[in-house]
């Protein structure tokens, strides 16, 4: 079982952060207009949907350390046009409000008091969730999506900590049942669900792209996308 901490999150949340940064620093108009592997997405509009979600889980740090009640998103129509606003910024703009936004959010992230930490707030799926539960989510959303981008980073390039407690996470959401193993038998976890177990075997990086819809594996369920 992953062992996830606050600290270990927001440093994957900042790793997931400088490598999509370290593709995008050099995207103009023409890289950033072609697809992405998520469908009808272009990687302007993954840029656009990571820089919005450094700003709205930046509305939570601010519910977590004033109590004032402050959602990701004023609605899920109002979420939609802001990345259809976002994707359409000139390359350079675009690349800095990704920049910026994970600055601003790390910043708050790190003026919270242990008290603000433990503060409850309510995410945009409506789950009340403590404040300590935020890098995680930013971690997920960074790391998955720098894989995304599709500009030469692969899950293999993300720490293994990081991809164990992804898919214990994606795996909870799930109601499939698993036993999921490495051959070197360094990572093994057997998730109860729906039906009867699907042993898969293999290596670390390839099972959190086929857990969360990136990547098949001959033999194992087919899964939708995932985040």
């Amino acid at each position: 079982m992953s062992t996830r901490t606050t600290a270990g999150a927001l440093d994957w949340a900042a790793r997931g952060t400088r490598l999509f940064l370290a593709a995008a620093e050099g995207f103009g108009p023409v890289e950033y207009a072609a697809p992405s592997p998520l469908p009808g997405w272009s990687r302007a509009h993954l840029a656009a949907h990571l820089a919005a979600n450094a700003d709205a889980l930046g509305n939570l740090v601010h519910w977590a350390a004033t109590g004032e009640p402050t959602p990701m998103y004023a609605s899920a129509a109002q979420r939609l046009a802001g990345i259809e606003r976002g994707r359409a910024l000139p390359a350079a703009e675009l690349t800095a409000w990704v920049r910026e936004s994970a600055e601003r959010l790390t910043a708050g992230l790190d003026a919270l008091t242990p008290e603000q930490w433990q503060a409850p707030v309510v995410t945009a799926q409506g789950r009340t969730v403590p404040a300590t539960e935020l890098p995680w989510m930013r971690a997920r959303e960074a790391c998955v999506h720098a894989v995304d981008l599709a500009a030469g980073v692969t899950f293999a390039d993300l720490p293994d900590g990081f991809l164990a407690a992804l898919c214990e996470d994606v795996l909870a959401k799930r109601a499939t049942a698993f036993v999921l193993r490495t051959p070197d038998g360094g990572y093994e976890r057997d998730f109860p669900g729906d039906g009867e177990q699907v042993v898969v075997e293999a290596e670390l990086p390839l099972l959190a792209a086929y857990l969360t819809g990136r990547q098949h594996i001959e033999g194992a369920p087919v899964l939708g996308p995932w985040l």
